[in-house]
């Protein structure tokens, strides 16, 4: 009786795992050229290019956790939010290991 129970419960963690690989920026970034360059207030900003497409941009502040602005269509362009004005959204790392 416990192993029908623990077999769907399996399945339905399995699919949990499995993330969507569009989302995932490694994976569209495995043969990315970095550029690296530190501003004037210290800030340190890499882009990352496949194909000559800017992919996604780290911004590392002199001061604050580093944040990440992707393409997440792949058209080279950064994107922008769906609410008014160009603003990009803004992603931080919360978990890693």
């Amino acid at each position: 009786m416990k192993a029908l129970l623990i077999v769907p419960l399996l399945a339905l963690a399995g699919c949990a795992a499995m993330g969507s690989s569009r989302n995932d920026p490694a994976v569209d970034l495995a043969d990315a050229q970095v550029a690296v360059r530190t501003e004037a207030n210290g800030d340190v900003i890499e882009e990352y290019r496949v194909g000559g497409l800017l992919r996604m941009v780290k911004v590392t502040p002199a001061r604050g956790p580093a944040y990440y602005l992707m393409d997440e269509n792949g058209d080279g362009r950064l994107d922008k939010s769906k609410g008014e004005g160009p603003v990009s959204p803004v992603y931080w790392k919360l978990y890693g290991w």
